[in-house]
């Protein structure tokens, strides 16, 4: 017994002592499975930044101005469980460092308005420096989208296209200005022995 418990407690010691962390190039491909992955939301920001930015309207609307625009959440319609958010806000990241565009984010209103209200109400900030309530930009244009998937597989074969397709909708009127999709297509296949 007491040989059984030192040749586990050398196992977990071997086994410990063989992990290794090591950093990684973030931009290179991932393809440790067909999943989505750090690839596909790079990718998918890129293609979606260039062509927004290159479409002609878009181009002569921020010549000389910078529109305020917001992100709605991207739905996700796939069968996995894939941060969204994530890809939006690389896509509303880049968006910012092109110099084309302002954004409001409406996922910190109710911390905005906290703030706010401390400052106009508690009694602990002077009135010369605390915000003025009613200034905030309204956002012209919204930018939302979904995440699709088809997924199909056999006995040693699956293969899942996805499509992002991304809208930005100009909120006086309605109209969507401008749309793009974005398509993936991965395949994974299985050797006859192992994998």
């Amino acid at each position: 017994m007491r040989a059984m418990t030192l040749v586990v407690m050398l196992l977990a010691l071997v086994a410990t002592g063989c992990t290794r962390v090591q950093y990684g190039d973030a931009t290179a491909t991932e393809t440790v499975t067909v999943d989505f992955g750090s690839t596909d939301l790079q990718m998918i920001a890129t293609s979606m930044v260039d062509d927004l930015l290159r479409f002609p309207p878009v181009v002569q609307l921020t010549a000389e101005r910078r529109p305020v625009v917001f992100v709605d959440r991207v739905q996700n319609r796939t069968v996995e469980h894939i941060d969204t958010e994530s890809v939006t806000d690389s896509i509303r990241t880049r968006l910012i460092q092109s110099g084309k565009f302002r954004f409001v984010d409406m996922t910190v209103v109710d911390r905005v308005r906290e703030q706010m209200d401390f400052q106009t109400q508690s009694g602990m900030v002077d009135p010369a420096t605390a915000v003025t309530m009613g200034r905030q930009i309204g956002a012209e244009f919204m930018l939302y989208g979904a995440l699709t998937s088809i997924v199909k597989r056999d006995n040693r074969t699956r293969d899942v296209y996805y499509k992002f397709t991304l809208n930005m909708m100009n909120l006086e009127t309605g109209i969507i200005e401008w749309s793009s999709e974005k398509e993936i297509r991965k395949t994974q296949s299985r050797r006859l022995f192992g994998m």
